[in-house]
Parts: structure tokens; C-alpha cells; sequence
């Protein structure tokens, strides 16, 4: 089953197209930034060297506690007005922290498109060019890429690419464009290209300002207002690095995992028993069999098979979306973490103990 939708949804999530512009519409380029000293320099500087010059770069500080302010402003130092920088305004009453950054960034863009992209993420210089044309190709209101996710340390390499086993493996990704039921719906918030006119028509960030994932409420918004939405593999254009120890990719999964179900927990009841069954369970059973003895070909078949398939959709993956093999044997742990990030997802909206999250407590809604 797992197979057959990975190679189905990989077909329905295209490369990022190589193709010529046909127009050159000015675009926004709105980066909000909270306690990114260690990524708004280099993000920044990636989008200096983007080929599309057709363009103003925004950077609000959203009320950040480290060096991210003294940065930009050396940044904007030497760069004069290629770049625009803000500090925020207060965090008003209902609406969350993100929402409420690209709101302020986009009341003060200027362009026919608005590219949202996070602090944390880095453009390959062809990157916007080929989302434009692409944009401009499918008359698409709103283009997401699913960039490359750098992991570096143990945990990171775990767990962070279970973000595209879920999205390739769980989700029918043919409906995204296909059918206007936003029930079907996704986006990456780390690169979402937006038509300034439809952005405006569906009330923009305000529409969604307590969502904490933002970004698949957009693209309900999106499909709910009759608007077009694509996706693109965009792994070889943009590539993000969320996440940088144990606890950031906990308490970074554990805030967005039942909040990106839409609450629902009959659907996180599902994520958890199908991970168990298929991922989990066959290895247990498998490890149980050979400790006892047991090596009755009847008897392994069918763990071995489901074993099988599931490694064979991780190395797949790693390939398409540029994750290190070696964690592919590790998949059997990385599926037990996921049922407890999973498990605290869900504890965390039920007892109304709400997420840490860079100096702030989210509550869910």
C-alpha cells in the first residue's frame, strides 16, 4: 500500500521546472525572523545572489532575544536597498507568532507575487526564477516547494525526514491541484509563492492568525476561494535546516503534528496504528521469532515482506529528497519516536499545557 502511493505521489510532486520566463512580475521576497542569529545571514545572502533581480527583500524581527536585530542591521549597512528590515509590532490578542510576522511583511510589500520563506532556509541562485516560471506556467495562486531538509546531528537524521515519508507515503498528493475540496490539502510555510491579488482576496495571514500551521490553512484558504495551488519537489532549489538537536525536533514536531491533522483525532488514532502495524510490529515480531527459534518460512513471510517494502520506500525517499542512506536501517526507531511525538502532540492540545517555542507558549486552536 505504502509503494504504491509513495510511486504515485511522486508522479503528482514534479521536480522544480527548468523553464525559460515569459514574464517578469515584480516580486516580495518576506522573511519574519525570530532568534535566527544563526541563519539570517546566510539566508539573506542567498537571495542577494538570486538571478530574478525583480525584486525587494522585506525582513521583519518578530521581538527576537539574540543577535538576529544587530545583524540585519549590518546586513542593511552594506547591502543599502536591497533590503528593507522592521521590528515588529506587539503580538496582539488571537493571533499567533508567524501569522502575525507575515502579516506585518506583507501590509508592506509592494509586489504582483509574495514569496513567504523562512530565516532558516537557503535559495540556490536559480531558485525564484524557476518558481516564477513555474507559477506562471500552471496559473497557479499559490506554489509551494518542499525543499531539501539539512540534518546534521543524530536526532535530526532520524526523525526530520519523516516530514517526507508522511507527505509521500500517507497523503493523496494528486488531489492537491486535482480536486477543490480543501480537505486535500499542503504546503511547505519554508517557501510558498503567493499571487498578491488572491493573497489579498482570501484575507491573507489574518485569515489564519491562530492556526499554528499556518501554511496547509492558506492552502485550504486557497482551495476554498476556488484558487489553484501546486506543489514541486524543490530539494535541488531550496534546502531548510529546521532543526538542530533533541529538542528542537521534538518540541518542534510534537507543536505541529496534531495542530497539521486539523485536531483530528480519530486521524492521528490512524497515523499512530499504521505506523505501529507496518512499521513497527513486523520488526518486533520479526527480532521475537528468531530469538525463539522460529525460522519457518510461513512463519516470516509476511513480516519480511512488509519489512521489505518499508525499506525500500526509505531508500527511495533518501534518494528523491536527498537524505543520508545510512539512517535508512535506523527506521524501526524512527517510527517508535514518531508514535511518541505523536502521543505528545496530542497530550499537549488535550491538557492545555500548549508548546515552547523560541521564548514563546502556543496554544492550540
Amino acid at each position: 500500500m505504502f509503494l504504491g502511493i509513495l510511486l504515485r505521489n511522486l508522479r503528482d510532486l514534479p521536480a522544480l521546472p527548468l523553464k525559460p520566463l515569459l514574464a517578469r512580475p515584480f516580486v516580495s521576497i518576506l522573511v519574519p525572523a525570530r532568534n535566527e542569529e544563526l541563519n539570517i545571514e546566510r539566508c539573506l545572502l542567498s537571495l542577494f545572489l538570486q538571478t530574478y533581480d525583480n525584486v525587494e527583500i522585506l525582513v521583519l524581527d518578530d521581538g527576537s532575544t539574540d543577535r538576529t536585530w544587530p545583524i540585519l542591521q549590518s546586513l542593511q549597512a552594506k547591502n543599502g536597498s536591497r533590503l528593507k528590515i522592521y521590528q515588529g509590532e506587539p503580538l496582539p490578542e488571537g493571533w499567533h507568532g508567524k501569522a502575525w510576522a507575515c502579516h506585518q511583511l506583507a501590509a508592506k510589500a509592494q509586489g504582483q507575487l509574495l514569496l513567504f520563506t523562512d530565516a532558516d532556509t537557503t535559495h540556490k541562485p536559480e531558485a525564484l526564477s524557476r518558481a516564477v516560471a513555474a507559477m506562471e506556467d500552471s496559473g497557479a495562486d499559490m506554489l509551494s516547494l518542499t525543499p531539501c531538509q539539512e540534518t546534521q546531528t543524530f536526532w535530526e537524521r532520524l526523525v526530520v525526514p519523516l516530514v517526507y515519508v508522511i507527505l509521500l507515503c500517507y497523503l493523496p498528493l494528486r488531489l492537491l491541484s486535482r480536486s477543490k475540496n480543501p480537505a486535500f490539502c499542503f504546503a511547505y510555510g519554508q517557501f510558498i509563492l503567493f499571487r498578491s491579488k488572491f493573497y489579498k482576496g482570501i484575507g491573507g495571514h489574518s485569515a489564519v492568525k491562530n492556526a499554528l500551521v499556518e501554511d496547509v490553512w492558506l492552502c485550504k484558504a486557497v482551495k476554498k476561494s476556488g484558487g489553484k495551488v501546486v506543489a514541486y519537489n524543490g530539494v535541488d532549489a531550496v534546502s531548510c535546516r529546521m532543526y538542530r538537536n533533541f529538542r528542537e525536533v521534538i518540541e518542534g514536531f510534537s507543536k505541529n503534528l496534531f495542530a497539521g491533522l486539523g485536531y483530528s483525532a480519530p486521524l492521528l488514532f490512524i497515523l499512530i496504528v499504521l505506523t505501529g502495524l507496518f512499521h513497527v510490529v513486523p520488526w518486533g515480531f520479526l527480532a521475537l521469532a528468531l530469538a525463539k527459534g522460529y525460522t519457518a518460512p510461513v512463519l516470516l513471510l509476511f513480516p519480511l515482506m512488509q519489512i521489505t517494502v518499508a525499506l525500500v520506500c526509505r531508500v527511495i525517499i533518501a534518494v528523491k529528497c536527498r537524505q543520508p542512506l545510512s539512517m535508512v536501517w535506523f527506521h524501526p526507531l524512527s517510527q517508535l519516536v514518531l508514535i511518541a511525538i505523536a502521543l505528545n502532540s496530542f497530550y499537549q492540545v488535550k491538557s492545555g499545557r500548549g508548546s515552547e517555542w523560541k521564548g514563546r507558549n502556543y496554544k492550540f486552536s
